[in-house]
C-alpha cells in the first residue's frame, strides 16, 4: 500500500476533514447517533459518552500527527527516515477515517448490518497495521512516538466498535451467554498480555466502558456488568505485569538490541 509523499500530504488530512465533517452529522442529524445508540442495546453496549471521551483527546493527536507529517521534508535525510514510517501508515489511517464516516451514514439511518461491514474493514485494516506493520516505537522521536499512538488507539477502539456494532447488528436485545462471557475473557485476557501501555491501555478502557454501559442496560438480576468490571482490573493487571517486567519501548542510544521475535512482541 505504499504511496508518495506528495500523495500522503493531502489524502491523510482529506480524510481526517471528512470523518470529521461525517460526525458532526452524526451529532446533528435528526435522529442523531446517540439516538440510535439508545434504541439498540445488546450486551456489548458500551456507556455511549465513553467514546466520545476517547476520541476528543485522540483527535489531538491525529492533529499533531498531520502537522508532523505535513512539516517533515523528505529532502532532508534525517527527516526522510521519520516520514517514510509516517507514510507507510497514511493509507490504513485514511482507510480508517474514510470507513468510520460512511459508517456514521449507515449507522444514523439504522442499517446496523451495512455499517457493521465498514467497522470490520476499518478495525482488522488498523489492527493488520499495529500487527505487522508498525515498528516499534523509538522514545526519542516525535513522528514514532505520535504515529504509535494515533495507530494503536484507533486499533484499540476498533476492538470495541467491532463487539458494539457486530452485537447490536445481530444480537439485539439478547442478555451475554456463557460462551460470549468466556470468548470475552479469554479474548481481552490473551490480547493483553501481548499488548504494549498504550494498545493494553485502550483494551482496559473499552473494558471500563462497557462494565459502565452494561450496569444500566443489563437485564434485572443480571450480573455481566461486574463480570467485565473483573475483566477490567484483570487486564490491567496483565498488561501492568507485562510491561512492567519487560519494557516495550527503546530510545535510539538505550543500546538495546532487538531481535526478530522481539520486534514482532513489540509491534502490538
Amino acid at each position: 500500500m505504499g504511496i508518495s509523499y506528495s500523495t500522503a500530504k493531502w489524502l491523510a488530512p482529506t480524510s481526517f476533514l471528512i470523518d470529521f465533517a461525517a460526525q458532526q452529522y452524526g451529532m446533528l442529524s435528526t435522529p442523531n447517533m446517540l439516538d440510535i445508540h439508545n434504541k439498540n442495546i445488546s450486551f456489548f453496549s458500551p456507556q455511549p459518552f465513553f467514546i466520545a471521551g476517547f476520541f476528543f483527546p485522540q483527535q489531538l493527536f491525529q492533529l499533531a500527527w498531520l502537522y508532523r507529517l505535513y512539516k517533515l521534508d523528505p529532502k532532508k535525510p534525517g527527516e526522510r527516515t521519520e516520514l517514510d514510517q509516517m507514510v507507510d501508515f497514511v493509507p490504513y489511517y485514511s482507510v480508517g477515517n474514510l470507513c468510520i464516516a460512511t459508517w456514521m451514514i449507515f449507522w444514523n439511518t439504522e442499517r446496523l448490518d451495512i455499517s457493521n461491514i465498514f467497522v470490520i474493514m476499518n478495525s482488522l485494516s488498523q489492527l493488520y497495521y499495529v500487527i505487522a506493520k508498525l515498528p516499534p516505537m523509538n522514545t526519542n522521536s516525535t513522528s514514532s512516538i505520535l504515529t504509535n499512538i494515533v495507530s494503536k488507539t484507533f486499533a484499540g477502539i476498533g476492538v470495541l466498535d467491532l463487539l458494539h456494532n457486530g452485537s447490536v447488528a445481530f444480537a439485539n436485545g439478547q442478555p451475554a451467554s456463557t460462551m460470549v462471557k468466556v470468548l470475552t475473557g479469554a479474548g481481552f485476557g490473551l490480547a493483553s498480555a501481548a499488548s504494549d501501555w498504550i494498545f493494553g491501555g485502550c483494551l482496559v478502557y473499552d473494558l471500563v466502558a462497557l462494565a459502565v454501559g452494561q450496569s444500566v442496560y443489563q437485564p434485572a438480576g443480571s450480573n455481566w456488568a461486574k463480570i467485565l468490571g473483573a475483566f477490567a482490573v484483570g487486564s490491567a493487571a496483565i498488561v501492568g505485569a507485562k510491561n512492567l517486567a519487560r519494557p516495550p519501548y527503546n530510545g535510539a542510544n538505550s543500546g538495546y538490541s532487538k531481535t526478530a521475535t522481539d520486534e514482532l512482541q513489540d509491534r502490538v
